[in-house]
């Protein structure tokens, strides 16, 4: 499971590196194999181990394409999916389309998400982080059953 978020740089090719108390992990799990794509609802990435990716693309398999938003689904993540291999160095190559669609700049932010990371902007983590933090403390959101039974 991946949690925290870490400061991390993109480089002048377009690699970031994977904290190095992943990488042991990654390459057990997977063999150092991993598939980004974009994220549907915000400007991030997410990057799945190929493991946790072949049961998104099993969910996706099951969608109807006769049903347009299901088929715009497969369509978006399927399409901008890509394979990325764990380099010697722990390092992955972000393509140039992703890191347009996230506006990914030098100073990056690797979420850690449970099954996958989200890879953000360094400034738009921030201010997501500030929106998110204020709107909680508004109590201006949907309590979803599953929330009213979470506690921690």
């Amino acid at each position: 499971m991946f949690r925290g978020a870490f400061s991390i740089s993109l480089d002048d090719k377009g690699r970031l590196a994977i904290p190095t108390k992943y990488r042991t992990l990654l390459q057990a799990d997977c063999e150092g194999q991993m598939v980004c794509t974009v994220d549907l609802q915000q400007a991030c990435l997410l990057l799945y181990p190929l493991s946790e990716w072949q049961l998104i693309e099993s969910k996706l398999l099951k969608l109807s394409n006769m049903n347009p938003h299901e088929r715009r689904v497969q369509r978006v993540l399927l399409g901008n999916a890509m394979d990325c291999q764990v380099d010697k160095n722990g390092r992955i190559l972000l393509s140039a389309p992703l890191r347009a669609h996230a506006g990914l700049n030098k100073k990056l932010m690797l979420v850690g998400q449970l099954n996958k990371f989200e890879i953000w902007d360094e400034d738009s983590w921030q201010q997501q982080m500030q929106a998110d933090i204020a709107q909680e403390q508004q109590g201006d959101f949907e309590l979803t059953e599953r929330l009213q039974d979470f506690s921690f």
